[in-house]
């Protein structure tokens, strides 16, 4: 440079193979050192524009929010078990309740079923008895018919009789005698 001063120098380091290789520098730093003095600037700018701080703002709302999620699936698990027990539950009632209905069923059936049968007897007893009575009415009809006919028969055959033996002499001394009886 013109005045003599130089910003850029070489510094002589040691290369693979032991041979000398000359690295540039500027103000008295290597590229490594520039390489250091940019991330100590960026560190520097991100602390600066509170980047840490904004990071763990953002990671708190993250948390915060995730904290929410895993509340609201532990409420969504506790009140899917409450469910699932209050349906276990009313399961288990169904089931006692289905089994009592199946009971008073059968009872209900047996009580039908030793009705009925106490009726069928009961009318087969009432049936039966009718019939004796009619048969008894029919016998007693029979017999009285019998008697009326042989009452006639026996009356027409007095009646033969009686006009075969008895004249009109022998009529008037019956009469007279049934008179004097009086």
């Amino acid at each position: 440079m013109a005045n003599g001063h130089s910003t850029e120098t070489v510094a002589h380091t040691e290369a693979p193979g032991g041979h000398e290789a000359a690295e540039a520098t500027a103000w008295g730093f290597t590229p490594g050192g520039w390489v250091a003095i940019a991330m100590l600037l960026v560190f520097a700018l991100a602390i600066w524009k509170k980047v840490p701080s904004a990071i763990g703002k953002s990671l708190d709302k993250k948390i915060a929010l995730i904290r929410e999620q895993l509340a609201e699936a532990e409420s969504l698990r506790s009140d899917a078990e409450a469910l699932k027990a209050e349906y276990e539950a009313k399961a288990k009632s169904a089931d006692k309740e289905a089994k009592a209905m199946l009971k008073r069923a059968e009872s209900d059936a047996e009580a039908i079923v030793a009705k009925a049968a106490e009726d069928a007897e009961a009318l087969v007893v009432r049936r039966q008895a009718m019939a004796e009575a009619k048969i008894a009415a029919e016998e007693r009809s029979a017999i009285d018919e019998i008697r009326a006919t042989a009452a006639r028969s026996a009356t027409a055959a007095a009646a033969k009789l009686i006009a075969e033996r008895n004249d009109a002499k022998t009529d008037k001394a019956l009469v007279d005698r049934a008179i004097s009886g009086l």
